[in-house]
């Protein structure tokens, strides 16, 4: 199966390269000039990124892009909770790859926090995310069973951060693997970016959103509820 063999909704776009380092370029001038565009109109550029080591790349060609990361707000689609310093942590993952260099006058706001739980942590997130201007630019990943963000199927909060009109910002959420314990920015919030990439690479993701695609139900494939119009797919072999 190849990309095109997708059937797409109405305005949504996708793209193939060749391999991850060309799709991580191409991606990283794409970003950067929208980045860009939200500075000149605005005077500020907010920019929401996916964890995990697929992004790395992205993140490597990006703070190497003509960007004034003084006028940009970085902040995560999700984290684990779990400690910057642990390895496991997205935000330890943006500090390392992203923001240094030209990239460390950005701002960053974070999700994790101490808390005395989990439900505490994801309720401090959330206050937090109060401060977070709109979002021009959302990376998003998606992984085979069709998760997107933090929002896994089968967690106990999923039908909750999936409501398209949820006032809530971030939900504690579990994940079926190690580190089990998540924190997720809500569909709501997810969904009013500007401007949307799904970036994903490998055939057996491009058969889960194939998988997607024909079907309706957004709880048994969260990715389902981004699969709207001016989404943009990057994908490569």
């Amino acid at each position: 199966m190849a990309i095109s063999d997708l059937k797409l909704p109405e305005g949504v776009n996708a793209h193939t390269f060749k391999n991850p380092a060309i799709l991580a370029e191409e991606l990283a001038k794409k970003v950067a000039g929208q980045l860009n565009a939200a500075i000149g109109a605005q005077g500020v550029a907010t920019l929401v990124v996916s964890g995990g080591r697929s992004p790395v790349a992205f993140f490597q060609s990006l703070i190497k892009q003509p960007v004034d990361w003084s006028k940009v707000v970085v902040s995560l689609a999700d984290e684990r909770w779990v400690p910057v310093e642990h390895a496991d942590s997205n935000a330890g993952l943006l500090k390392k790859h992203l923001l240094q260099g030209p990239g460390a006058k950005a701002r960053f706001v974070g999700l994790y926090n101490v808390a005395a739980n989990l439900d505490a942590a994801a309720e401090q997130a959330d206050r937090a995310l109060a401060e977070l201007p709109p979002i021009d630019v959302l990376i998003l990943g998606m992984g085979d069973d069709g998760h997107t963000a933090s929002l896994f199927p089968n967690s106990p909060n999923l039908l909750e951060a999936l409501k398209a009109d949820g006032e809530r910002r971030c939900w504690p959420m579990l994940a079926p693997t190690v580190p089990h314990q998540r924190l997720s920015m809500s569909r709501s919030l997810l969904a009013s970016a500007r401007n949307t990439v799904l970036s994903i690479q490998g055939q057996a993701k491009l058969n889960t959103l194939n998988e997607a695609l024909a079907g309706t139900d957004i709880a048994a494939l969260p990715i389902r509820a981004f699969l709207q119009p001016t989404l943009e797919i990057y994908w490569c072999p």
